[in-house]
């Protein structure tokens, strides 16, 4: 690998504390104003080696702006988008990977510039009962690096991460049916844990999204599509508690699960989750 792969190698294995020493900014960056820009760099790879991550950040975008468009400056760009991930400034992480990505799409770091965004995002994932913006944009970055670089060091780890976000916004989705459940608004309840199965038929929400339509169409009247319901729930997931619930519940009225028409929202169902697992 070349040198900025061979950098970031080492730089991944530096701890996570944050600069301590960034009242001297402003006046190193005046200083480096006459630095040439490998001197700037290795300033740069001294202070991230000694935790000083703000100083770091600063010394690789001095580069960037005093040498634009050239290989050290590109160098530098994908340091400035390191040091300012694990100095916990995530929008500047950002900000510089996708520069990065934008002026060196073909690059042997792009990936890791993608894979950048895709943490930093994924770091900043609140819990499910607030906004899930930052698990969407999670979702959308480690994607983009699965697509584009499916053979990069990072594919692994960004498959895993992706699947936490996919179930962060699948939670949230069930957050908001149960809400609508409980206040015995069927409809939009039904829509809500419908759109789970659809679109996140590879999370671990799946299972209780099925048995929660069974109890919404049951609730409703609707006691085909209760009994299709669980019917999917059953042929999917036969040993889950969830399962046992809707079964129970059927069951206690003279009813059993049965599977839908084939061309079904059901049928689709269950095909969408058996291709997902």
């Amino acid at each position: 690998m070349a040198l900025t792969g061979a950098v970031l190698g080492a730089a991944l294995g530096l701890g996570g504390c944050m600069s301590g020493g960034d009242n001297d900014v402003d006046v190193l960056a005046l200083a480096a104003e006459t630095d040439p820009p490998d001197v700037l760099y290795n300033q740069g790879l001294a202070n991230l080696e000694g935790g000083r991550l703000g100083e770091a950040a600063k010394k690789f975008q001095a580069i960037d702006r005093q040498h634009p468009y050239s290989e050290w400056a590109r160098k530098a760009l994908i340091m400035q988008a390191f040091a300012s991930y694990r100095g916990g400034d995530y929008e500047e992480a950002t900000t510089a990977a996708k520069r990065y990505i934008s002026l060196y799409p073909n690059s042997e770091d792009a990936a890791y510039a993608e894979y950048i965004i895709g943490l930093s995002h994924f770091r900043q994932i609140p819990d499910v009962t607030r906004d899930q913006k930052q698990a969407a944009y999670t979702a959308t970055a480690m994607r983009a690096l699965m697509e584009r670089f499916p053979d990069t060091a990072y594919a692994e780890d960004a498959k895993g991460k992706l699947r936490i976000a996919r179930d962060q916004l699948a939670g949230k989705e069930m957050l908001v049916g149960r809400y609508y459940l409980e206040r015995r608004d069927y409809l939009a309840a039904i829509n809500r844990f419908k759109n789970v199965v659809d679109v996140y038929p590879d999370t671990r929400q799946v299972e209780e999204a099925l048995a929660r339509l069974t109890e919404a169409y049951y609730a409703m009247g609707l006691i085909r599509e209760a009994q299709a319901s669980a019917s999917v729930l059953g042929q999917n997931y036969p040993d889950s508690p969830w399962y046992r619930d809707s079964y129970a519940l059927l069951k206690g009225h003279g009813l059993e699960p049965q599977a839908g028409a084939s061309d079904s929202w059901f049928a689709a169902a269950t095909k969408k989750i058996t291709g997902a697992s």
